[in-house]
């Protein structure tokens, strides 16, 4: 498949970096020679320096025989106008988005898209997939990480070993046997920096960061046995007021249960619009690092501290001071994944990784076929993913334990008939199941083999 990608940040270096892994054709472009140079140096991949919505720079890039673009510069202007010239010049099939601004994204402008205005295939929205990731992160607060698959019913959860972990040391196959009816399995491991797939005899020890994939009626009970334990949130800080924050408070406002949240703004027109957006929702313009205001914010009282303004440092920081007033639960939006290892020793409970967010839902829409969700595991380290087994696959009709899965792929769950099972080797896998699997890097393509999804693209 030949892609060409417009925007070299680090949002498209990741997506190039996917998709040339798996030997695709893939163009790069930006404004900036410098990003284009890294990328061309460091991926296999082609670099064009120029500005994206150029019908000139665009044909240099290969657009007349291009199967998909991908519009990710930082401008909404810029993509818009790149994917109208693709469609409108070069007659590109697959057209995908990014846009920031609520205005574009408002449903009473949905039209805009249509073929026959501005011709984009899928819109992806980096703020408001990042506030969906912060309301998941709210909904299990003891994890570090958490997405959801199977339309609701799979979620795979982030889990810190603890010294007092009552489950240390004991091989994971005896955890089938402890608790034959959880319906959870222990997909990755992260253990001195590097993560891996663990076999049945493997143990889990204090400092491992472990990725558990369940039932989502089972996310408390395991949980529980991981040694953790859930509180409500009924009280939430968000310091941030901007697309992110007001997205979330939003959010909280529209649950039932009735969650008493307060937003910090630093920006006095971001706040005041802020406070004019919201109904029961209290908004206080200032600092977020101001100790005297986040004490007026009740940060020793509540229950979470959401930081999620545009600078990761800030973030941090305001994260570390609730912490130290008191606040049980952190949890901050972190661009830069070279901070993410700092997030333990600051004593942070959990991060949201914009970049891993809006990657996730691009790749969603690049593996096509039966592939029907893809979350990216790290710094693209590894993948969850869901797809329905085809009748073509290799899988069908074969028992879990007969299918020749590489070393870095574990199953998590299969959903046969509307009904999820926990994955066992006498399991047998038919067409119309919904398999997530955990597979490392490496290994993707041969699940995609296995899926039978490579040559079903277009």
């Amino acid at each position: 498949m030949k892609v060409i990608i417009c925007g070299a940040g680090q949002v498209g270096w990741q997506i190039a970096r996917h998709l040339s892994g798996e030997l695709n054709d893939v163009t790069i472009v930006d404004s900036n020679p410098d990003l284009v140079r890294r990328a061309a140096d460091t991926l296999d991949v082609q670099g064009i320096a120029g500005f994206a919505s150029y019908p000139d720079v665009l044909d240099r890039a290969g657009a007349r025989d291009a199967d998909m673009i991908i519009a990710a510069t930082y401008s909404d202007e810029v993509n818009m106008v790149t994917c109208q010239v693709a469609h409108s010049v070069f007659g590109i099939q697959r057209k995908i988005a990014r846009l920031r601004s609520q205005s574009y994204l408002d449903a009473m402008y949905s039209d805009l898209y249509r073929r026959e205005h501005m011709p984009i295939d899928v819109v992806i929205s980096p703020e408001r997939e990042v506030a969906a990731a912060a309301m998941q992160r709210l909904s299990a607060p003891a994890a570090f990480d958490t997405e959801t698959f199977m339309d609701g019913t799979g979620q795979l959860l982030g889990i810190s070993i603890q010294e007092d972990c009552p489950i240390v040391n004991t091989p994971l196959r005896q955890l089938t046997d402890l608790f034959s009816t959880l319906r959870s399995i222990v997909v990755g491991v992260r253990r001195d920096g590097s993560l891996f797939a663990p076999h049945a005899g493997d143990q889990l020890f204090a400092g491992d960061n472990c990725y558990v994939f369940c039932h989502v009626d089972d996310v408390n009970r395991t949980m529980e046995i991981f040694g953790k334990t859930q509180k409500k949130q009924d009280r939430v800080v968000i310091v941030g007021g901007g697309n992110v924050g007001l997205a979330v408070a939003k959010e909280l406002e529209s649950r039932a249960g009735r969650v008493r949240t307060k937003v910090i703004e630093r920006d006095r027109s971001i706040a005041e619009a802020a406070a004019e957006s919201l109904e029961r929702t209290i908004v206080l313009n200032g600092d977020g690092l101001d100790a005297s205001l986040l004490n007026e914010a009740g940060i020793s009282r509540a229950d979470a501290l959401l930081a999620v303004t545009d600078d990761d440092k800030t973030n941090m920081l305001v994260a570390v001071r609730a912490k130290a007033e008191g606040c049980p639960l952190a949890i901050a939006l972190i661009n830069d994944p070279t901070l993410v290892p700092l997030m333990g020793p600051l004593g942070i409970d959990a991060y949201i990784n914009p970049r891993s967010t809006t990657v996730s839902s691009i790749l969603r829409h690049i593996r096509h076929g039966r592939v029907r969700q893809v979350y990216s595991i790290g710094d693209a380290e590894a993948e969850m993913i869901e797809a329905e087994v085809m009748s073509t696959s290799p899988m069908a009709g074969q028992r879990l334990r007969d299918i020749d899965f590489p070393e870095g792929v574990l199953v998590g769950g299969v959903m046969k008939g509307g009904e999820f099972l926990r994955p066992s080797g006498s399991l047998r896998i038919e067409a119309k199941d919904v398999v997530a699997i955990f597979a490392m890097a490496d290994d993707v393509p041969e699940v995609e083999r296995l899926l039978q999804v490579s040559i079903d693209f277009f």
